[in-house]
């Protein structure tokens, strides 16, 4: 096993092109996983709002960990491709801990963010960047190449800044764990011209958030992303699609 996940590490790294960037459908179950496949989405990332919306608990942690990864574990069962899973901050584990949960239920990369969801604020860069380091050091421990997704907070509600504060904290947070062995920085919130300077400052690969209504994934790849992901919204399309299918069913029937 560990030489096939680590060839679906390879894989998941090589998709990752500045300006021809990675695009993730999020997925929340094995329905939704299969339909990403079905598409022709050669990778699968699964998405913590939209799990833990379906399993009726609060983003940010709020679902039990086991519960988040017994749905994580299925995903990866039911699919053939890569899955990238949505680790959120990492569940109160040990950096070795959450490489080795991970990895035992198949995952080729996660994502790791930097929201402090106990206290509030964001996880100081220092220590953030440490934990990916320990995390990158385990990793290579296994013998899977696991791709780090380290997610950028600045532009979310949970940073303490604002203007253009904002940019050059996402900037010092993106080298940092750059350097500190992740394989991607996320940074959702920012737009085109902040993305296209954290891309030209930091070199690393960078991750955007795309909103299906209104977004531009020209703009996106001409700012260089390599990887673009939707987040729960998918979810929340399909929730939308079931209320109006509700809706015109309980007419039907008054």
């Amino acid at each position: 096993m560990t030489t096939e996940l680590a060839a679906k590490a390879d894989l998941l790294r090589s998709l990752h092109v500045p300006g021809d960037p990675l695009v993730l459908p999020n997925a929340w179950d094995v329905g939704s996983a299969r339909a990403v496949v079905d598409a022709g989405f050669p990778v699968i990332a699964t998405a913590s709002n939209a799990i833990a919306a379906a399993l009726g608990y609060d983003d940010g942690e709020g679902a039990p960990r086991d519960e988040m990864m017994f749905v994580a574990a299925r995903i990866v069962a039911s699919v053939d491709v890569p899955v990238t899973v949505d680790a959120e901050a990492g569940y109160g584990l040990a950096p070795g801990e959450l490489v080795e949960l991970l990895t035992g239920i198949g995952a080729a990369g996660c994502n790791i963010e930097d929201t402090d969801h106990a206290h509030g604020g964001l996880v100081d860069v220092g220590v953030r960047a440490a934990y990916i380091g320990e995390m990158r050091a385990a990793a290579n421990r296994i013998g899977v190449p696991l791709v780090i997704n380290a997610r950028v907070d600045s532009f979310f509600p949970a940073s303490p800044f604002s203007g253009d504060r904002r940019l050059t904290d996402a900037i010092d947070r993106a080298r940092a764990y750059w350097a500190a062995g992740a394989d991607c920085v996320f940074v959702p919130g920012a737009g085109p011209e902040d993305l296209r300077a954290v891309v030209t400052e930091v070199g690393a690969p960078v991750n955007a958030g795309l909103p299906l209504r209104g977004g531009s994934l020209g703009a996106l790849r001409a700012a260089g992303v390599a990887r673009v992901s939707v987040g729960p919204q998918l979810y929340r399309s399909a929730l939308g699609h079931l209320r109006a299918d509700l809706k015109e069913l309980a007419g039907s029937t008054a």
